[in-house]
Parts: C-alpha cells; sequence; structure tokens
C-alpha cells in the first residue's frame, strides 16, 4: 500500500532538483574539457544506476518482485529519450554552447511537453498554452540569432532543442512505464540501460577512442564525481519521484530555477559572459514556460508513492 507524501517531502525534492541541476550544466563542461562527453555521460549513468540497483535489489526481491523483462524494456523505454536523447545531448553540445545559455534553452522542456499532450494524446490546448508555445519558440530563435551572427553556435543550439525534445517524451512516458513499485530500483534500471546506450553511441562516433587517461585533470575527475552523486543519483531519483507523486506542471516549475543557477554559476566560477541577448531571450522563454504551467491541467490519476 503506498502513502500520499507530505508538501514538506515534495518541496524538499522539488529544492533539490532546483539547485543541483541547475549546477550540473557547469559540472557538465568541466567534465567535459579532458573526458569525451557521451563517454563521460554514458559511464557516469552506468555508475549511478549500477549503486541504485545493486542498493534497491535485495530489499524487493525480499518484498516478492524481481525486475522481469518487461520491466527492463519499460526502463529502456524511459532511459533512452532522458538520458540517451536528454543527457547525452547537452553534454554534446555544451562543447560549443555556454552552459549558462544550454541551461536556458533547455527550459524549452515544457513547451514541448504541451506539444507532445495536443499531437501524440490529442488534448486540447487553450489559448494562452498556444501563446506561451509560439512566445517561447520565439525567444530561442532570439537567442540564437540569425546564421552567421557569431552569436550562438547553431548545430551545437540544434542539439540542445532536439535534446529537450527527447527530455520531454521520457519524462512523459515515465508517468506510465509498467517499472518495479520500488522506484529507486527502476530509476537505477533506467540509468543503467540509458547509460549503456550513450557508451555504445560512443563508440560508434569514436568518441570513447578519444579518450586518454592520463591527460584527465583534477577538476574533471571532481565534477564528473559530483555529476554522478549530486546530478545522477540524487537529482535524477528527486525528479523522477516526483513526476509519478505530484503534477507535472509543479514538477515543470525546475525550468524557471535551472537556468538562473546555471547562468550564475557559469558566470562567476566558469568565467562565462551574461550578454544583455541572453538575458532578454531567457526572460523570452521563461514567459512562455510560465504561460504553458500556470494553464497546465494536473494530469488524472496521478500516482501516488514512496521512494
Amino acid at each position: 500500500m503506498t502513502r500520499k507524501p507530505t508538501q514538506a517531502r515534495i518541496w524538499a525534492a522539488l529544492v533539490t532538483v532546483y539547485v543541483l541541476w541547475g549546477s550540473t550544466y557547469l559540472g557538465i563542461r568541466w567534465a567535459e574539457a579532458t573526458i569525451p562527453p557521451l563517454l563521460m555521460s554514458g559511464v557516469r549513468f552506468l555508475i549511478a544506476g549500477a549503486i541504485l540497483f545493486l542498493w534497491r535489489l535485495p530489499s524487493a526481491r525480499r518484498n516478492g518482485e524481481t525486475p522481469s523483462r518487461g520491466h527492463w524494456m519499460a526502463a529502456f523505454l524511459v532511459g533512452v529519450p532522458l538520458i540517451l536523447g536528454g543527457n547525452g545531448g547537452v553534454a554534446l553540445a555544451e562543447r560549443t554552447v555556454p552552459s549558462g545559455v544550454t541551461a536556458v534553452m533547455v527550459a524549452l522542456t515544457p513547451l514541448w511537453m504541451a506539444l507532445i499532450d495536443r499531437f501524440v494524446f490529442h488534448r486540447r490546448l487553450n489559448p494562452w498554452t498556444w501563446t506561451g508555445i509560439v512566445v517561447g519558440f520565439g525567444g530561442v530563435a532570439f537567442l540564437i540569432g540569425l546564421p552567421g551572427s557569431g552569436r550562438i553556435d547553431i548545430v551545437g543550439a540544434s542539439i540542445v532543442v532536439v535534446a529537450s525534445l527527447s527530455w520531454a517524451a521520457g519524462s512523459i512516458y515515465s508517468r506510465e512505464a509498467k517499472l518495479p513499485k520500488d522506484s529507486s530500483l527502476g530509476i537505477g534500471m533506467e540509468m543503467l540501460a540509458g547509460g549503456a546506450c550513450l557508451c555504445i553511441a560512443s563508440a560508434i562516433f569514436g568518441d570513447a577512442g578519444r579518450l586518454h587517461v592520463a591527460r584527465i585533470s583534477p577538476l574533471s575527475y571532481w565534477s564528473f564525481a559530483y555529476l554522478v552523486v549530486f546530478g545522477a543519483i540524487v537529482g535524477f531519483s528527486a525528479y523522477l519521484w516526483l513526476l509519478r507523486v505530484t503534477e507535472t506542471s509543479r514538477v515543470a516549475t525546475y525550468a524557471y530555477v535551472n537556468p538562473v543557477v546555471a547562468v550564475a554559476l557559469g558566470a562567476a566560477l566558469g568565467h562565462e559572459p551574461i550578454s544583455a541577448r541572453t538575458v532578454a531571450a531567457g526572460a523570452v522563454i521563461l514567459t512562455g514556460v510560465a504561460l504553458i504551467v500556470a494553464n497546465s491541467k494536473p494530469p488524472e490519476g496521478a500516482a501516488e508513492a514512496g521512494p
């Protein structure tokens, strides 16, 4: 039998996602400075997934539940868009796009969620939601600028846009995925599936062949460890737990805070410039997100579970 989580617990998880995920953008930039991005992300999630899986598996077995083939298939269908498409895409993009700008563009996720609701699940969107979608994508167009403007790398920015779409799709499916009742075990399985796919992708595209262990800097090592523990195990677990226990529109508020944290840390610690264009475009994008989130209806039958 599951119990309804307290509001204090939900807010604690939200703040965790706000702060930790806002900081991971700079962490990714530092980690991939001397570690190939796809390989770094793949190993990161394999380690985090193995820790969660091995930690929770004995408890699940004592409760009479062993991961089935169906559970692994569901984990694959969640892990591929979230981890391979979402996190892998962000890691690739940050080779050419500043961490703060990347976070601002990832704020598109609620816009993609609204479009998926409309065109996949055929849910009617109100005029304010459509306005938010147009405003949000207009902000991205302004941020990227015209080709040849030299402001933001077009290829890197395009990868971020696709990554945010992939993340939105995985987030929506995760609510209905038939995973083990132990949410931490299920999250570990998703990380293992997505991390394995990232490692395969790194081998296919030659990313792994560019690794030189002797050249990995101490900053990259520490950043990688931070991403494993706080970005993946703590932050990712909090996010997927929130998707199962509260409405999507509430979880989507992380899109407001993450860019602020990422831009501030990128400027303070990463010496990334904050241009008027970035601030203005960020304000436009977040206005679009606000219109969507404020006019979203909670999903029917939201799951109530404990981690």
